[in-house]
């Protein structure tokens, strides 16, 4: 499913599960630091200020709705030629394994996320996600989404092209643990999913 990924093949081979998804080897997180220390560093770099002003964009009057400093408001799974499937996140996301969504097998398909962040900038953004057959992890992917600043309007991540599984073994339900965090191990929000892999789309 992109950086990295261990696809579900015909047989339905168990995925590794050695990889922690909030490590990455070699890798320190800079230091946090908040909107106004980021804005007095650098005073006489044209280019770091030019830069700065991009990623915290106009600040005043962005909505603070409480809560987290980031808000993970929306999945969407998008195929070429059909309508968005759109799961709410704001919700009791408790229940969203309770409704699996259908996918013809074999499609390409991304998966978008909307999120806020409203209040500090937030480094290193990750979205991760493993994938469970008959209670046997599959398949797992982690996708970096990046640095943000704060926002009043929804952003968004689209993670690259994907392959359902296809063939009569793959076919059935599969179940999604889904996590959105960032370089500090802030969890921002964690869900559970479910799909059921079809011959069409009924």
């Amino acid at each position: 499913m992109a950086e990295e990924d261990t696809k579900v093949d015909a047989e339905l081979q168990p995925c590794d599960d050695n990889e922690d998804p909030t490590q990455t080897p070699g890798y320190k997180p800079p230091a946090q630091k908040s909107v106004a220390e980021i804005e007095q560093l650098d005073q006489d770099d044209e280019s770091l200020v030019k830069y700065k002003k991009q990623l915290l964009g106009q600040l005043d009057g962005v909505t603070d709705e409480g809560g987290n400093n980031v808000l993970v408001k929306q999945m969407i799974f998008r195929t070429d030629g059909r309508e968005d499937i759109t799961i709410d996140l704001t919700g009791d996301v408790s229940k969203l394994k309770q409704k699996p969504i259908v996918i013809k097998e074999g499609v390409e398909y991304c998966i978008v996320i909307k999120f806020r962040v409203q209040r500090e900038i937030v480094a290193g953004l990750r979205y991760y996600q493993e994938t469970f057959r008959k209670g046997i992890k599959v398949d797992k992917s982690s996708f970096m989404v990046g640095s943000y600043g704060p926002k009043t309007e929804f952003q968004e991540y689209t993670t690259k092209k994907d392959e359902a599984p296809k063939g009569m073994i793959a076919r059935g339900h599969y179940t999604i643990k889904s996590k959105f965090f960032d370089d500090d191990k802030n969890i921002y929000l964690e869900w559970e999913w479910s799909f059921d892999i079809k011959k069409d789309w009924e």
